[in-house]
């Protein structure tokens, strides 16, 4: 009898093992399903866009005209400004966020890291729409009043996505230096070293992996943000030759956003090739991503 009732729980545990396996297996295979068609959509409707544009022509022209007779689709100027944003909100937010983090995890008292924490965590979910809001009544009239323009510029975008950046950089960062050994530290303080030495000069670079994975997963956000970007960018096309701190600019996205909803036949087609663009770039940072931590693994 009793082993019977013994029999009989492991049967049902085996049961509920398998029943989560199947599950787990389910949700995998969704997720890498939606992957897999986002990415036949974009290249299917993409790549015959960008064939009959010409490659050379889409990329490496900076005029984008589809109501011009005849019409233009080069994007090379918004991806220039996509990379002149992103660069800018890399300059703003990491080294704040890297310190941030460094101060969380090292230096912050308990009674402040209560308030900090969360302030951090709530900035991840306030909505781009909102950072568009704060970006179009405080940071753009600041950028008019101190530096001149009408304040809808490539420095106005790189500020709101600098602090949009901010809560993956300082939690990733943060995690990361936590997960430092604390023997690290305590041989560096048993050697002499200060504590601040100790944390920049062997803490720190300890997860320097995790730091740079905060880095690129930052970019990532800044690359694909959207609505905040076009709220405060000024939203034009402009050439090379005048793309400038203080003008206004269009990015990948932006460009998407705006003229997707009219947009039809080789436009339409024309600006889901932009997407399959964005996408290299995405996976360009992925693939940097792994390289990166591959190189600090073996280090």
């Amino acid at each position: 009898m009793v082993r019977s009732k013994i029999t009989n729980t492991e049967h049902k545990i085996n049961l509920y093992e398998n029943v989560m396996q199947i599950m787990f297996f389910i949700s995998a295979l969704v997720s890498v399903m939606a992957v897999i068609a986002i990415c036949l959509f974009l290249l299917l409707r993409g790549i015959p866009a960008i064939a009959e544009i010409g490659f050379m022509n889409f990329v490496f022209n900076e005029k984008w005209g589809p109501a011009n007779v005849p019409a233009s689709y080069g994007i090379l100027s918004m991806i220039v400004g996509s990379m002149y944003v992103t660069a800018g909100a890399i300059v703003i937010g990491v080294p704040i966020g890297l310190l941030c983090a460094v101060f969380l995890a090292e230096f912050c008292p308990d009674s402040l890291y209560r308030i900090v924490k969360p302030a951090v965590n709530l900035l991840a979910g306030i909505p781009s729409i909102i950072y568009g809001f704060f970006g179009m009544e405080i940071v753009v009239p600041f950028v008019r009043e101190s530096f001149g323009g009408n304040g809808f510029s490539i420095l106005s975008s790189s500020i709101i996505l600098g602090i949009m950046i901010l809560p993956t950089v300082i939690s990733i960062s943060e995690s990361s230096i936590r997960a430092v050994p604390s023997s690290y530290a305590e041989g560096s303080l048993g050697l002499g070293a200060t504590k601040e030495e100790t944390v920049f000069r062997v803490v720190v670079p300890a997860a320097k992996s995790g730091v740079l994975t905060s880095i690129i997963l930052g970019i990532g956000r800044a690359v694909g943000e959207t609505m905040a970007v076009v709220m405060v960018a000024g939203n034009s096309v402009m050439p090379l030759n005048k793309i400038a701190l203080l003008k206004p600019i269009r990015t990948l996205t932006t460009n998407i956003v705006t003229e997707m909803s009219y947009a039809s036949g080789l436009h339409e087609a024309s600006l889901i090739g932009t997407g399959v663009v964005l996408f290299v770039f995405i996976i360009i940072l992925n693939t940097t991503l792994s390289l990166l931590k591959s190189k600090s693994s073996r280090n």
